[in-house]
């Protein structure tokens, strides 16, 4: 099962970090891979997710959220029709280094008889995860002048 993940360090804590990533309301003005991300983050829960791969046709799916662990991991699964044609395991996960740093691992496991198919898929997403995870600290550090 290809993994795709993505890993940054920001100079913020965990709380803040947080604070932003389950702000998702405000993700059209600073995400530029997860541009829209509605529903609510509670396990079971449908969100509708629209994401702008670099290089890709923008995508809209329908995940379910599977894990919230406040300040720690939020995760959720999403399906191409039916288990096992094309399923992503999605998680975001933070980890303080000190009190005022934050390690940000943004990562998805793919599985599915369609992923051999998909490769180039999963290259532009692991090019999204790059430019929302520095996108991400940034805000969190207070650098894009918004939030």
């Amino acid at each position: 099962m290809p993994t795709v993940s993505h890993t940054v360090e920001i100079n913020a804590p965990v709380s803040r970090v947080w604070a932003v990533l389950t702000d998702t309301a405000a993700y059209p003005e600073w995400n530029p891979f997860m541009i829209e991300l509605d529903g609510s983050l509670v396990p079971g829960s449908r969100l509708a997710v629209t994401i702008a791969p670099p290089g890709a046709k923008r995508q809209r799916f329908t995940p379910t959220v599977t894990e919230v662990e406040p300040e720690r991991r939020l995760a959720w699964l999403g399906r191409l029709f039916i288990p096992g044609i094309f399923d992503g395991a999605h998680s975001f996960e933070l980890e303080a280094l000190t009190p005022g740093s934050t390690r940000f691992i943004q990562s998805e496991r793919f599985s599915g008889v369609l992923v051999p198919l998909l490769r180039g898929l999963l290259r532009s997403t692991e090019a999204g995860f790059a430019a929302m995870n520095t996108a991400l600290a940034a805000r969190a550090e207070g650098k894009t002048g918004v939030g």
